[in-house]
């Protein structure tokens, strides 16, 4: 219940405008260590005169949307700086969400998606275009804006009997996929063979797990009869990651378990749809863990397309243990099943489906406060553009559609749970309520400058107030009911 509401009370805070200060938070750390040996490949060893450098900004707003640094290399030391490459992005890690290592022994070649113009344009870069080449891959959070996510990556092969290193360094920001391709692949990473399925897994703060084993098989009965060393493959876990990939000409279905430390298997297991061209994003809790909601609604148990049965859905290996319950199709119209019961109630992977909603809402109002604090940047701005700022009036308005239907799927789905009291209900009403009077505070400031007049400011307005309304109608109704 606290991380629940710890989620939605970040989420809802305070929203800045023209005074906003983009230090309060916490900036993401760069990988400064990847960087720096990056840097040491381009001017000691890389062809300049080649290399490929661009920048792409938002003709409206001004900001960045891209960047690529391409820069080729011929090390002929590869003794001395080649294994600080191996060094530098293992402790750079876990300031990433997507890391990978390919080996030349791996045949997946790696192409990774550039994209501006709100999405609408996408570039596409091969980081990896050949299975003799040996890769080292991470994805991160931009440091100054959270629709941007950065890409540092080295390929190279080694030539001539293995004396000299011979490849590329690439710098890539773009907008970050995940939020404008829901269809993406693992964030914004692509692999050339749409066949391929992937389990990208990490292992959470309160497991030391250091294996997992998959299973797979073609129909859901086929699945229930395997046995405990039909494995298809090992999992090893490295820097707290695991990953799995196969090529289907089929969706299928599989299983992940745990591995003991005496050798033995975990009597808990994950049931999961395995369909061609996507990657399944896992993270694993002691006794539950954290399914990939979009995987699971586009093309897995909630979609209407999953090949498991009843059983599997809810994740039940002994009859008496739920790893991840079945969500039926009612919750997302369900207006019924309120009772006083509380969140203390929920079952732990019901909490866990909450939390992951949570942080869901989080992400879209993030979005809204950063086009806040884009406003008051460009209000500052010494050339200062009406045609932007109006601009971006529109963007937020747009985002605050799409976060109310976040709102809406949250509620419903608490509705089909009857998962909150009386008090949780006024409590997350409030703060869906505060969120709405602290943007119509902003504005009110922002309206007092000349650059803000205009329909695009008056339709958001309008929109903030019915909504106000509505959720205030909600709550009274539900406090009525409870």
């Amino acid at each position: 219940m606290k991380r629940l509401f710890i989620l939605l009370l970040i989420a809802c805070s305070a929203i800045t405008t023209a005074s906003a200060d983009p230090t309060a938070a916490a900036p993401q750390r760069k990988p400064e260590n990847v960087i720096r040996i990056m840097n040491t490949l381009i001017d000691r060893f890389g062809a300049k005169e080649r290399q490929i450098y661009s920048v792409n900004r938002n003709p409206i707003t001004g900001t960045i949307e891209s960047s690529l640094r391409a820069v080729t290399f011929y090390c002929d030391a590869p003794g001395s700086y080649i294994p600080q490459v191996v060094d530098c992005f293992t402790k750079d890690e876990p300031l990433s969400y997507q890391f990978m290592h390919l080996t030349n022994s791996n045949e997946q070649k790696v192409i990774v998606d550039v994209l501006t113009n709100n999405g609408q344009n996408n570039t596409q870069v091969h980081v990896r275009s050949s299975k003799d080449e040996e890769l080292w891959f991470m994805c991160i959070k931009n440091p100054e804006n959270p629709q941007l996510r950065d890409v540092y990556a080295i390929s190279w092969k080694y030539v001539e009997n293995r004396k000299v290193a011979s490849g590329s360094v690439y710098m890539i920001t773009s907008l970050r996929p995940d939020l404008y391709q829901k269809n993406m692949s693992s964030a914004g990473l692509l692999s050339e063979n749409q066949n391929t399925f992937t389990i990208d897994g990490r292992v959470g703060y309160d497991l030391k797990d250091s294996l997992y084993v998959v299973y797979m098989a073609d129909t859901a009965e086929e699945l229930d009869k395997v046995g405990d060393n039909d494995y298809v493959a090992t999992m090893p876990v490295v820097n707290k990651r695991f990953s799995f990939s196969v090529q289907l000409d089929k969706p299928k279905v599989g299983r992940i378990r745990t591995v003991m430390p005496d050798g033995s298997l975990c009597e808990l297991w994950t049931n999961l749809d395995f369909v061609p061209g996507e990657t399944y994003r896992i993270t694993t809790h002691n006794g539950y863990y954290d399914e990939d909601r979009d995987y699971e609604q586009r093309v897995g148990r909630y979609s209407g397309k999953s090949l498991l049965n009843g059983l599997q859905r809810r994740g039940i290996d002994d009859q008496t243990f739920t790893v991840v319950d079945e969500v039926p199709e009612e919750f997302r119209t369900a207006e019924n099943n309120v009772n006083q019961g509380g969140i203390s109630t929920l079952s732990v992977s019901q909490n866990a489906v909450l939390v992951a909603m949570a942080e869901l809402v989080k992400l879209h109002i993030d979005k809204v406060k950063n086009s806040y604090q884009m406003m008051g940047a460009a209000m500052k701005d010494n050339f200062r553009s009406r045609e932007r700022v109006q601009l971006i009036f529109k963007q937020i308005l747009q985002q605050n559609k799409e976060l109310d239907k976040q709102y809406q799927e949250f509620i419903k789905y608490i509705r089909y749970t009857g998962a909150f009291s009386s008090r949780e209900w006024s409590d997350m009403y409030k703060e869906i309520l505060k969120f709405y009077t602290e943007q119509n505070q902003g504005l009110s400031e922002a309206y007092k400058d000349s650059i803000t007049n205009g329909r695009p400011i008056l339709k958001l307005r309008d929109y903030l107030n019915k909504q106000t309304e509505k959720y205030m109608k909600e709550m009274s109704k539900v406090m009525t009911e409870n």
